[in-house]
């Protein structure tokens, strides 16, 4: 299977299971991964999710060059139109978007974990994930105008917001991989760990966001996401109304009753 899809308690991990094709992202495997992150977004068991590459080389290296770019460049005026879906009827109509998490609509915090090469269309992915973790030996690059292509997963508008402009313009406009060490100077992960350390600290992270209220998290993931679109008035609104939102649930009434009765608060994500 291209994609492994794992609910483990709370926990979604989905690792994309292609290590002979450099976990490359061909149409069965956009498919499956854009399936898997419909259902975390609309499982109320799963809180939060973690993404990952098999095996220790690559991460991600974004589109299957050999099948994914040709069907795209043969029929960009009818998919551009949305007269047609490139994956199909057996998927969402914009499910590459989905699968590299540029479009969903996903409030469930995402956490990246880098186990190798994170190019392309895995780097496009990356920067719709929350929290970032990556393994020593991980590099980083946009590599899609070296082919002649352009880095439509979001690059060209999350990486500048995501990074200090001058670097993201280096990384868009020279192509150069970066290392794990250079990502976390310039804030574009959060950790470098070994290789044997990375999912544990990946799990652990996801554990303590899980401690908790879910709905309060989600709120939070949507209040930012959604604010850097818009002007700091229009944002602080936004804020006011989805913090009345969260403070009307069910949640709202259980953490300051736990804090009370000096227990642990039991999340209901209502």
């Amino acid at each position: 299977m291209p994609i492994i899809y794992e609910k483990k308690g709370r926990i979604a991990i989905v690792t994309i299971n292609r290590p002979e094709a450099r976990n490359s992202l061909d149409f069965e495997t956009m498919g499956q991964l854009a399936k898997a992150w419909l259902d975390f977004r609309d499982d109320p068991n799963l809180w939060v999710a973690i993404l990952t590459g098999a095996g220790d080389r690559d991460f991600c290296v974004g589109a299957d060059l050999k099948k994914f770019i040709p069907a795209v460049t043969e029929q960009i005026d009818e998919l551009a139109s949305g007269e047609k879906s490139l994956l199909g009827d057996e998927y969402p109509p914009n499910a590459p978007l989905v699968a590299v998490l540029r479009e969903g609509d996903i409030w469930k915090p995402i956490i990246g974990a880098v186990n190798g090469i994170c190019s392309s269309g895995g780097l496009e992915m990356l920067q719709g994930t929350d929290i970032r973790i990556a393994a020593e030996h991980a590099t980083f690059s946009i590599a899609e105008p070296k082919r002649g292509l352009f880095p439509g997963g979001g690059s060209t508008v999350r990486l500048p917001r995501q990074i200090p402009f001058v670097r993201a313009m280096e990384i868009l406009l020279t192509c150069e991989f970066i290392t794990a060490q250079q990502a976390y100077e310039i804030g574009l992960i959060n950790q470098v760990v070994s290789k044997k350390e990375l999912m544990a600290t990946a799990v652990k992270i996801a554990e303590k966001i899980c401690e908790n209220a879910p709905l309060a998290i989600q709120a939070i993931k949507r209040s930012v996401r959604k604010g850097m679109n818009l002007s700091m008035d229009e944002a602080l609104d936004m804020e006011l109304k989805i913090a009345a939102e969260v403070f009307m649930t069910e949640d709202a009434k259980e953490g300051p009753r736990a804090f009370v009765e000096k227990r642990k608060p039991v999340w209901k994500g209502r």
